[in-house]
């Protein structure tokens, strides 16, 4: 039988970013923590999306997005916005600053940003729960010098504490709290995108 230790995945350092896309009526954002430069020559990012975000199906079909470089000065609210709702039903970007790039993508402001990159889809690749898009970058631009904001430091310093024991079920994956007496067999974590298997119930 094989071993497999979720924790050992919290050992993997990762930024985190919001990417922006289109989808034809209005902007749409979200928080992820895979994007990769695979090569320099030609320069090439590559970004996983799970395929439970809206923003995967607007990426395909347009065949672009932004890459929104966050540094440690992002407040939570960012991540609230962006992470833990859908932008199919909710216009995350409307009480948000930002302007276009020339894709005529958003970007956030240089406050909370420290570089942006605008990506064109070269490659699907279907990775099952996920879809990875390999991109040529069309524009690059460095907007600040505070540090880049990591999935390590989010935790430690951006996401609230807990202050009181909750009643419901806790992701073992990311420490995301459903309060509920139950968890639908269909459940998945707005946050890591892991379904109800990947919970337990807080005792």
């Amino acid at each position: 039988m094989e071993k497999f230790d979720n924790a050992s995945l919290f050992k993997i350092s990762y930024g985190l970013y919001v990417v922006t896309c289109n989808d034809g009526e209005k902007d749409n954002g979200l928080i992820v923590n895979t994007v990769v430069q695979q090569s320099s020559t030609p320069l090439t990012l590559s970004v996983s999306i799970s395929k439970q975000n809206y923003s995967h199906d607007v990426i395909k079909s347009t065949g672009k997005m932004n890459v929104n470089c966050l540094n440690t000065d992002t407040p939570f609210d960012i991540f609230k916005n962006f992470g833990f709702q859908s932008g199919k039903d909710n216009d995350k970007f409307k009480d948000v600053f930002h302007w276009k790039s020339q894709n005529g993508l958003a970007v956030l402001s240089g406050e909370i940003v420290n570089a942006f990159f605008s990506l064109e889809v070269l490659e699907y690749v279907d990775l099952g729960s996920h879809g990875l898009f390999i991109c040529k970058v069309t524009e690059a631009t460095h907007m600040g010098d505070e540090p880049s904001m990591t999935y390590d430091y989010y935790h430690q310093n951006v996401k609230p504490k807990k202050q009181e024991k909750k009643k419901g079920y806790v992701c073992k994956i990311c420490g995301y709290v459903h309060e509920s007496d139950t968890l639908p067999d269909d459940f998945i974590c707005p946050i890591c995108k892991h379904g109800a298997t990947d919970f337990e119930k807080i005792e």
